[in-house]
């Protein structure tokens, strides 16, 4: 799966620009501490910039992967102050390879409030 190869070169160079390309324009993205859905590449586009300097830090690492052809889930661990954080990107690709929906969810509930307060410092809500 290409689209997916695309995604963990861009995870792992941590490059923002790299969105513009692989994000659908009418993406649905999954927060796992915003209880409706977001819909659209600029706000996607907007909270996963923040996750690449949040999460994608040097402590994250994918360490599982499940994939078909249109979809993948991924296991990661990444560490946020003082607490190791599991998590899982659960992603939908459309038929060009643009992500159309893209959910996260994380645990532990504390590393999850962790992770939540370092990201909202860079998305100034």
């Amino acid at each position: 799966m290409k689209a997916l190869e695309k995604w963990h070169k861009a995870v792992a160079e941590r490059d923002i620009n790299f969105l513009d390309e692989i994000l659908a324009d009418d993406i649905v993205f999954h927060s796992p501490v915003v209880w409706s859905p977001q819909k659209g590449k600029d706000i996607a586009k907007m909270y996963l910039t923040a996750a690449m300097y949040v999460i994608a830090n040097d402590n994250f690492s994918y360490v599982n992967e499940l994939a078909s052809e249109n979809r993948a889930c991924l296991e990661f661990t990444t560490k946020i102050g003082e607490f190791t954080i599991n998590g899982v990107d659960l992603i939908t690709f459309n038929d060009d390879g643009k992500i159309v929906e893209f959910k996260v969810m994380v645990r532990p509930y504390k590393g999850m409030v962790a992770m939540k307060e370092k990201m909202l410092g860079l998305l100034n809500f």
